[in-house]
């Protein structure tokens, strides 16, 4: 019996029916293999390129093919939106966890010491951005997976541990981040027909780098980080997306759509690396290495877990619906620019 996409099978249906599970679920999946079967991928040749080693590369194309879709019409939108999920996941949060650091030092609190928090707080898992944006927001919201771009991986947490005097200030691994990004914006807008050829790149790709991203967490690692890496994963949903939550609210306002921000409350999977990266560039938190990463990879999968939750539940009981008329007014918007071109030649 088929479904009434046609397939005997609707994995894919199936998996997008869970919010966020285009990214959700091939990273738990991975996580599965990478823990109980990691020589299953260490074979070699494509498969170990692919399932394994391909992250990078492919986030790289994702940030490089969202920037193509941003056009000198909606590039005003995108930064403000941009702005403020970056404030609200990044920037408010890092100062608040130096100004805890001045009180509780390196320690922190409840067992979670600052290295943990800052690691984890401090990026957001922009693909999973993606999957639920792709449901619910518009295309300002897509395009401001640049906010991902930037904060993934150790940038902000060296960042902010620099300002209090700790660490290196790396400005080369912001601007390595964000050139992608802007070459996806200079070539879209030269040639509007890369434009549309990498417009289903993020559907694409989302699901196997999601998976290779699973597969450098560890369920034990996981386990060990136990009820406290739990605890860190849901206060990042709450707090860090309860500040983009408001920013979308109050400074974008937003209304109904406001519940997006709370998507934005994630950690990624980069930042399990994260806790060593600071260590060597300041060897006095090497003690809190161990703990720390533990703690960051249970809260990666945590955030995964329940910030798709909260948000789709937030934005329901605001009544806010699929962004269907967004997508009329983008075709519209193609249709326009289309025209425009033609007229031009």
């Amino acid at each position: 019996m088929r479904d009434n996409h046609g397939s005997p099978v609707p994995l894919f249906h199936w998996m997008n029916k869970i919010p966020g599970g285009a990214m959700l679920i091939p990273l738990v999946l991975g996580s599965v293999i990478g823990t109980f079967a990691p020589a299953a991928l260490d074979i070699g040749s494509f498969t170990t390129a692919l399932f394994k080693d391909s992250a990078m590369p492919l986030i790289a194309l994702l940030i490089f093919a969202t920037g193509t879709q941003v056009s000198l019409r909606t590039s005003g939108p995108i930064l403000a939106t941009t702005g403020v999920v970056l404030l609200g996941k990044s920037i408010v949060p890092g100062l608040l966890i130096i100004a805890l650091a001045m009180v509780t030092g390196p320690e922190g609190i409840f067992g979670i010491s600052i290295l943990a928090m800052i690691a984890a707080a401090t990026n957001a898992n922009g693909g999973l951005w993606l999957a639920i944006t792709g449901q619910y927001g518009r295309a300002k919201d897509r395009g401001a997976y640049i906010a991902g771009a930037v904060n993934d991986g150790p940038f902000f947490a060296l960042l902010f541990i620099g300002a209090s005097g700790l660490g290196q200030i790396p400005f080369v691994t912001l601007l390595a981040a964000i050139v992608p990004f802007l070459l996806g914006v200079l070539v879209g807008n030269i040639d509007h027909q890369w434009r549309e050829v990498l417009k289903p790149v993020p559907s694409i790709v989302i699901p196997f780098f999601a998976f290779a991203l699973g597969t450098d967490i560890d369920l034990a690692d996981v386990a060990q980080g136990g009820l406290t890496g739990i605890l860190l994963g849901a206060v990042i949903t709450v707090v860090t997306g309860g500040f983009v939550y408001l920013g979308y609210r109050f400074l974008l306002r937003r209304g109904k759509e406001s519940g997006l921000g709370f998507a934005a409350g994630t950690a990624s999977g980069n930042a399990v690396a994260t806790p060593a990266i600071v260590a060597a560039a300041d060897p006095s938190f090497a003690a809190y290495v161990g703990t720390a990463t533990s703690q960051v990879a249970a809260s990666v999968l945590v955030t995964a877990l329940l910030a798709p939750v909260v948000t789709t539940w937030v934005l329901r009981r605001a009544g806010a619906q699929p962004a269907q008329a967004e997508k009329a007014e983008e075709e519209a918007l193609a249709a326009a620019e289309n025209s425009a071109d033609e007229e031009d030649r």
